[in-house]
């Protein structure tokens, strides 16, 4: 699975249509605020080459979407069908799939950087917001009346980036507060029921999480995720309903999994480099060499140190 960084994420929805995607971003970006963007969907629609489809993907940047026309939002084991208006709040911990599925669309998006709302300006880290919480349901089906709420914080928007204010970026700031208290006073859409498929693409986004930490190239690339629960956070789905779902589709547990996978990490480690056993320790994510020592003798019934000797002789 690739991340997507904002730079892309104006290529693929402005195309020709904004050649000089370098100096647009670093106009924010230079000024030391972060980035910020809004946009109207009817335009971006009318006037870009923008994709149908977003596919799976981790996104670098938050966004905000206010969505009038029928669409598709596969995320973990969930599929959500917008048929009207809805709210989306995306983080870059929750990789999702968007399909547009009618030509009729409406609506607005913001786009920004964590820099753009730093906890010193807002009070509180983003990631722990709830619409930005993995463990959050972050689509929300409004009403006409909800989706003309949010819409008069939108027009605020765009009206406000155009203007030559000084303080501009502090009030879109709170404008986007503003979207997040809205939606963190909704109900969720709820999700069509689960299925094989939905149990698949969890099983899919596991392991391109998984195999994305590998190889490991030089002994500063730490492994960052080696529990379960890490995964699960990621998905956004509980870590017993990942465990269940990768016991069904692959007859292993979670931990299983993610230990053969370090324990073949390991090994190739210990062949391949000359780093001592206690930086590979480290760089698996192991506290101390004891750990690391009585996890490799599990899988492969003898120390690290043993099986350097024998791969060397």
């Amino acid at each position: 699975m690739s991340s997507v960084t904002i730079k892309e994420f104006y290529q693929d929805i402005l195309g020709g249509s904004c050649p000089d995607i370098d100096q647009f971003l670093n106009e924010n970006i230079n000024s030391d605020i972060g980035h910020f963007n809004v946009f109207d969907i009817s335009e971006i629609y009318r006037t870009s080459t923008s994709k149908t489809q977003m596919p799976y993907n981790r996104r670098t940047y938050y966004k905000i979407s206010l969505i009038n026309g029928q669409n598709r939002v596969e995320y973990a084991d969930k599929t959500i069908e917008i048929n009207d208006c809805a709210v989306l709040f995306a983080s870059p911990k929750i990789p999702y799939n968007y399909t547009h599925l009618c030509n009729n669309q409406s609506g607005h998006f913001c786009v920004f950087t964590k820099d753009f709302l730093p906890s010193s300006k807002i009070g509180v880290d983003l990631d722990n917001l709830p619409v930005f919480s993995p463990q959050s349901d972050f689509i929300y089906q409004i009403s006409t009346a909800q989706f003309h709420q949010f819409e008069a914080v939108f027009l605020k928007m765009h009206a406000e980036i155009k203007s030559d204010y000084h303080y501009k970026y502090d009030l879109l700031r709170n404008y986007v507060m503003e979207l997040i208290h809205f939606g963190q006073k909704l109900k969720p859409v709820l999700p069509l029921e689960n299925n094989k498929t939905a149990a698949s693409r969890t099983t899919t986004l596991f392991i391109e999480l998984l195999e994305r930490q590998f190889p490991i190239e030089n002994s500063s690339q730490l492994l960052q995720l080696r529990t379960p629960a890490d995964y699960a956070s990621i998905l956004g789905v509980h870590v017993n309903h990942l465990n269940r779902v990768l016991k069904e589709t692959t007859g292993k547990t979670t931990g299983e999994i993610i230990g053969s996978r370090i324990y073949q990490e390991a090994r190739l480690l210990l062949q391949q480099t000359q780093w001592n056993v206690s930086e590979i320790a480290f760089i698996l994510g192991f506290e101390e060499v004891a750990h690391f020592s009585n996890f490799f003798k599990k899988y492969g019934k003898q120390s690290p140190q043993h099986f350097r000797e024998n791969v060397i002789v």
